[in-house]
């Protein structure tokens, strides 16, 4: 597994770009009832079956090296919110403002791009403490209403994820290595840290499976999609077959003309309490596809 070179990013007038890359959407053959499905995600007015948000950002590490060093891994966040679904293959790029020079702890612009220019995601992208919260923290959760709510009626601001145990295993791993499109060495069996380091989207699949299969048991016949998502590095880096105990809360429920959604956080710790990394996300349940909105 090769190191991504710096030589393949871009930098002009203060931006910061990794070169278009064409992402796989590998939950294509989900079947019916998944966004990732063709004929579902066309039913619900998309161009085809969606590639995960949580995919686009494994584009982000080579950029976070660049700027930041291997501090990011450890200290570091990236934080979006998904403006526009893309679908299998379909060329992007992310870009970050390059930060100031000896900059050690900063806050800086992330976004992704598609190739004709449509905005896929923006942000922030950040390491140690800037003074200021990521992106997705200065949205304002506290207004949102959760009345008239039908698919999410059952949930509650505040409703608790119990801990579980969850582990990322080999076999996750290299289902991702398969199809990432940066691939890092530290990806593989040596690091700084002694062990392999999971890239951003195996840090969601970490935050994300156990506790959000705690929480869809009360979501009935409705289709799914990230929203927003934002991902926090405490003591990291996050590292593979490494037990982890992970718990949340629901911070926000709520509703838009197409959507309702939840917003919640998860945290994961090791086997001695000590925080590796957190998660902030907004999960999307489109109102087309419950039959509690059949007209």
């Amino acid at each position: 597994m090769t190191r991504v070179s710096e030589t393949e990013l871009s930098l002009v007038e203060g931006v910061l770009s990794t070169p278009y890359r064409n992402v796989i959407n590998p939950n294509a053959a989900a079947g019916a009832g998944s966004i990732h499905d063709q004929a579902t995600a066309t039913k619900l007015g998309f161009r085809g079956g969606t590639v995960a948000g949580s995919n686009h950002m494994d584009l982000f590490p080579p950029l976070a090296l660049a700027a930041f060093g291997q501090r990011w891994f450890e200290r570091g966040s990236l934080s979006l919110f998904f403006r526009n679904a893309t679908i299998d293959r379909e060329p992007v790029r992310a870009s970050i403002r390059q930060p100031a020079a000896g900059a050690t702890d900063v806050q800086v612009d992330a976004w992704i791009d598609r190739e004709d220019g449509m905005r896929v995601a923006e942000g922030s992208l950040a390491v140690g403490d800037p003074g200021e919260p990521p992106a997705l923290q200065r949205i304002p959760l506290e207004d949102i209403d959760p009345n008239g709510c039908r698919i999410l009626r059952e949930m509650k601001v505040g409703d608790e994820i119990p801990a579980g145990g969850v582990i990322f295993s080999e076999k996750q791993h290299a289902d991702r290595m398969a199809i990432i499109t940066e691939k890092l060495s530290w990806y593989g069996p040596e690091s700084p840290w002694g062990g392999t380091v999971l890239s951003p989207a195996e840090m969601v699949g970490l935050l994300y499976a156990q506790p959000v299969a705690t929480l869809r048991k009360q979501i009935k016949n409705a289709v799914g999609l990230f929203g927003a998502i934002e991902l926090r590095n405490i003591n990291g880096p996050a590292l593979l077959e490494t037990p982890y105990q992970v718990s949340g809360r629901v911070i926000a429920v709520g509703q838009s003309p197409k959507t309702e959604f939840f917003w919640f956080e998860t945290f994961a710790d090791d086997q001695d309490g000590k925080r590796i990394c957190e998660m902030r996300m907004l999960l999307r349940f489109m109102k087309a596809s419950s039959p509690l909105w059949a007209e």
